[in-house]
């Protein structure tokens, strides 16, 4: 039987003392662009020990925070992005772009990277740009089925381009492609239910729907599940773990009555994802690229609401090619009041629950993290060269 190289670390292969390599990573925004760059980090320090790592990121956005709780540094350069309509914000952006070349300049002259991984999000447009005069070598891994316009300017720079969604290639160099899929948080698994129910004060007697919003939460999906509340808690006897976005918490808190509610866990934000997805049945959430994956990896049902104010749509057409395969229900934001109805169609047959969470595991791609990071370090070890 052959066996998968591209699977092994140098490490395995030779049996020798890995050679230290220095990958500087850049990646911002959201969840979707960051949480992807820190599976990749930790893939990296996995398959060699030796490898020194950096992030680059902005300050006012999660990056800030969720980037050092995973153990990493991270340098900052001042940059936002460019709004299509006249705003206080554009006129600063000359002098930003500038200041983030500059920093770009600084941390990679300090650093001195082998490679820079562009994840996305406005930071990883100038460090890749620098990069790139530089020398040095850049991979890109996208994580959407619409390139954003950072990776899309970087790509004609890029060694090697990692995708997640076959469309992307409509929007990218090919020759440069590899459909890899998106790296995923190496801790993310499913646990046993009962327990993870336990954790959110909820017990395996009726079935319990997740319901998330991306990384800040989603309005339109709040707004369904406050007119829809009464039907699937009292009638449908749902138990509802429901992520609304730090934004929205106060307001809802305050708007909801906790005892009237008593099967109802409302929480701005969710740090442990695998106690939340090993209790739910179901999930309702946005179809952000690094969410469909998470859903791919555990196998998870669930029904997805595209957000519409995203570049190129990418959301739409990454629910699409999910339910295409039946491993999820698209539910468009317009029809959000028919929400109750299709989830009630859904949560309480189990054959159906077990053929969407065996055609989501058909679409996943459990081995991206580690198969990116081995291909950056042998990048890496050319360079040393």
């Amino acid at each position: 039987m052959m066996t998968d190289v591209k699977n092994i670390s140098s490490t395995e292969t030779s049996g020798a003392k890995a050679t230290p390599v220095k990958v500087l990573l850049a990646a911002g925004g959201t969840g979707g662009h960051v949480y992807p760059a820190i599976s990749i980090a930790d893939a990296l320090r996995t398959a060699n020990p030796e490898t020194s790592v950096l992030f680059v990121g902005t300050r006012d956005r999660m990056e800030w925070e969720a980037v050092p709780k995973s153990g990493y540094d991270i340098k900052s350069v001042w940059i936002s992005g460019f709004h299509r309509r006249l705003t206080p914000q554009n006129l600063l952006f000359p002098f930003k772009l500038a200041t983030s070349l500059m920093q770009s300049w600084s941390i990679l002259r300090r650093f001195k990277p082998d490679v820079v991984v562009a994840c996305g999000g406005f930071a990883a447009g100038p460090v890749g740009w620098v990069a790139a005069k530089m020398g040095i070598p850049i991979v890109i891994q996208e994580q959407n089925s619409y390139p954003g316009v950072t990776n899309r300017l970087l790509a004609k720079h890029a060694e090697i381009i990692f995708t997640a969604f076959p469309d992307a290639a409509s929007f990218l160099p090919k020759e440069k492609i590899r459909l890899e899929g998106n790296p995923v948080r190496s801790q993310l698994q499913k646990t046993e239910k009962t327990e993870a129910m336990a954790s959110f004060g909820l017990d395996d007697d009726s079935p319990l729907l997740l319901v998330l919003g991306g990384s800040g939460g989603a309005l339109a999906i709040n707004k369904a599940m406050i007119d829809q509340l009464d039907e699937l808690h009292d009638a449908l006897g749902l138990q509802i773990i429901w992520q609304c976005g730090e934004k929205y918490f106060k307001n809802l808190r305050n708007e909801l009555d906790e005892e009237e509610y008593s099967n109802l866990k409302l929480v701005p934000y969710i740090d442990d994802m695998t106690a939340a997805y090993s209790a739910a049945d179901l999930v309702l959430t946005r179809a952000g690229a690094g969410t469909c994956s998470e859903l791919m990896l555990l196998g998870q049902p669930a029904i997805l609401v595209p957000s519409p104010n995203v570049a190129g749509d990418h959301q739409a057409k990454n629910a699409k090619s999910m339910t295409d395969s039946g491993a999820a229900i698209r539910l468009d934001e317009k029809n959000l009041e028919t929400l109750s109805t299709e989830i009630k169609k859904v949560i309480f047959d189990e054959n159906r629950l077990l053929e969407m969470s065996d055609a989501m595991k058909k679409l996943a791609k459990p081995d991206a993290a580690k198969i990116i990071a081995n291909e950056i370090i042998t990048l890496a070890e050319k360079h040393h060269e």
